[in-house]
Formats: structure tokens, C-alpha cells, sequence
């Protein structure tokens, strides 16, 4: 495995990034910012994770959200 130094989610995984996420900001919120259905609709970490794997536009959606959360932490 090659070192990304440049790379803020390496060795991070997607569940880790929704549990945090979810944790911070709650479904509600995550489904008000970004409009998928598997944060509005009876969300669950399994949906999500499900949904995030096959929608590549979705997951990068995410994983900025997760960086935004990560710099206002830093602040």
C-alpha cells in the first residue's frame, strides 16, 4: 500500500466517514445537504454505505462534507 500524503481520507473508510458524519450532524441534516434517499428515507449506515459504493457522484458528495466537518473541527 503506497503512502498518500496528500490524501485527507487515505486509510479512512467509508463507514467511518458516515458514522462520524451521522454522529456530528445526524440524518436529518445530511439528507437536507445532500439530497439522496438513503439519508432521508429510513437512512441506515448499511443503506448508505450499499448506495455510496455503486453512486461515485453521491460518495464524493460525502467525502467533501466529511472534509468541511474535518476543517471547522481544526478551527
Amino acid at each position: 500500500m503506497q503512502s498518500q500524503p496528500n490524501n485527507p481520507l487515505h486509510g479512512i473508510t467509508l463507514e467511518s466517514i458516515i458514522n462520524e458524519l451521522v454522529s456530528h450532524y445526524g440524518w436529518e441534516y445530511m439528507g437536507y445537504t445532500i439530497k439522496i434517499k438513503c439519508f432521508t428515507d429510513n437512512p441506515s449506515v448499511k443503506s448508505s454505505l450499499k448506495f455510496l459504493r455503486r453512486t461515485s457522484w453521491a460518495r464524493t458528495k460525502v467525502e467533501n462534507m466529511y472534509l468541511e466537518m474535518l476543517k471547522k473541527q481544526k478551527r
